[in-house]
């Protein structure tokens, strides 16, 4: 495994970092694929073994289920020093007001919720999963900065916004000397490249860690385009984010992975992580061989005849998953 910082504070994180989403009980939530309890636990233990020491999950995955586990297997398989835990708020977790955003009293009310879960103090990275179109900003940079300054969260990363809104977001923080985010957890793979415009460019210049979500596309830069699998089947948001006309790179990542003698998820994967602005990506995992494989992108080098064919029939797309 290899280990870097993240973005330009001194918080050291592995390369690869796993996404949780698939670990929770499937009769809680609304994701029926994910892995219940003791299947979860396994490939937790294969991650801890492989050297992954950065972990992503948030409350509203399988309605609180998914920090449940993740809690529990990284106090029997690792020591807690040693892990770099993240988590998000945003999402609703209960009916009624005050059950969603990110407002002082859903942050304030949320973290403490996802600490008890998780069966920790702490989290190392707390980050907002959506913007909060209703809460004034200033409300939830200085909740954020209040939830750090109380030794509950180490750092503070956004997720999935136009780079309008975190640009203001650090503005907001900057001008109250309140804690800004260090990183930025946004959709970015090569079928969806649209964060290299203004987000990654702000991120390069603020040195802010970017740690993308759905690296893969969800499985379909792993497979062939027909492919269905049990989670594309019922996957309603992921049918949304890539149209038929990604097949052709879809295609030409078959191309590049046969022609180096390795797997499309690590073609795929490699792509991502030669991205300087690009501190770990975030990959899901429901078998092992998508953990082995994570772990070996790190070992494949692209050319650039590899990067041109993988990059030639990408067409813009507009920006999904907000």
């Amino acid at each position: 495994m290899e280990y870097t910082r993240l973005g330009s504070t001194g918080l050291e994180v592995s390369r690869i970092a796993l996404g949780c989403m698939s670990f929770g009980e499937p009769d809680r939530g609304n994701h029926s694929w994910s892995l219940p309890e003791d299947e979860s636990r396994t490939l937790i233990k294969q991650a801890v073994d492989a050297g992954i020491t950065f972990f992503d999950t948030a409350n509203v995955y399988s309605a609180g289920s998914s920090e449940e586990i993740v809690g529990r297997a990284l106090a029997d398989f690792t020591d807690r020093d040693t892990v770099v835990l993240a988590t998000k708020v945003h999402g609703r977790m209960h009916e009624g007001p005050n059950g969603a955003g990110l407002s002082r009293k859903a942050i304030m009310a949320q973290l403490d919720a996802s600490l008890r879960r998780l069966g920790t103090d702490w989290v190392d990275l707390y980050q907002i999963h959506r913007w909060d179109p209703h809460t004034p900003i200033e409300e939830t940079m200085e909740a954020l900065h209040d939830v750090v300054k109380s030794g509950k969260a180490r750092y503070l990363g956004a997720s999935s916004m136009w780079a309008w809104q975190f640009a203001k977001a650090q503005e907001v923080a900057r001008a109250n000397g309140w804690t800004p985010f260090v990183s930025m957890q946004d959709h970015y793979n090569l079928l969806n490249r649209e964060e290299e415009r203004e987000m990654y460019p702000l991120c390069e210049d603020q040195g802010v860690g970017v740690i993308p979500w759905s690296p893969l596309a969800r499985g379909r830069l792993a497979r062939p385009w027909d492919t269905d699998t049990e989670r594309s089947a019922t996957d309603e948001f992921g049918k949304r984010l890539y149209p038929e006309s990604d097949r052709p790179i879809v295609d030409a990542v078959s191309a590049v992975a046969e022609r180096q003698g390795v797997s499309r998820a690590q073609v795929a994967l490699a792509w991502v992580l030669r991205n300087p602005v690009v501190t770990a990506p975030i990959v899901g995992a429901t078998k092992a061989k998508h953990l082995e494989d994570a772990v070996a992108s790190l070992d494949v080098t692209l050319t650039d005849d590899d990067v041109a064919e993988l990059q030639a029939s990408y067409t813009p797309h507009e920006p999904a998953g907000f």
